[in-house]
């Protein structure tokens, strides 16, 4: 095992349950969450480390808490942010990570098949380009606050 492998192996026993490392890519940190109990979409946001010397990409997600799964961003078009899905998905860039934040790049999840609750546990499968898959539990959290919002609003 390389040096490198064994580290991020290391990084990942300490890191909380929702960590999961597959083939250099490590992702952490991952939760999800829905607007309502009513909702028909929610979103699931993560960390996603490419611990290898070559640029990977997050092509595709699955699971079965909905009925279509896609990758989204949001971009400002005449002054408005806008929701659209990223046909050629998330590059994750050789020894860096991605963030997928609320109000930046995300799972989104369209015509969910059951109300999602905080505490709930879901299953997410991540496709990447080289990598393949990676599939993790990843808990419904309504509560948190999320530090890292891709933009903020001023008058």
């Amino acid at each position: 095992m390389k040096v490198r492998n064994l580290l991020s192996a290391a990084c990942v026993a300490v890191f909380s349950s929702t960590s999961v490392f597959a083939d250099n890519i490590m992702v952490m940190d991952a939760y999800a969450r829905v607007a309502s109990k009513v909702a028909k979409s929610g979103a699931a946001f993560m960390m996603i480390h490419n611990h290898s010397d070559q640029e990977d990409r997050l092509v595709a997600a699955a699971s079965d808490v909905a009925k279509r799964v896609e990758l989204h961003t949001h971009l400002e078009e005449n002054g408005v942010m806008k929701m659209t899905k990223l046909e050629d998905g998330m590059i994750i860039p050789a020894g860096g990570m991605h963030a997928l934040k609320r109000g930046g790049d995300h799972v989104m999840f369209m015509g969910l098949t059951r109300s999602l609750e905080h505490g709930d546990m879901i299953e997410v499968t991540l496709t990447f380009e080289h990598a393949g898959d990676v599939t993790m539990t990843v808990p419904i959290d309504l509560e948190r606050q999320d530090k890292m919002s891709a933009h903020t609003h001023s008058d």
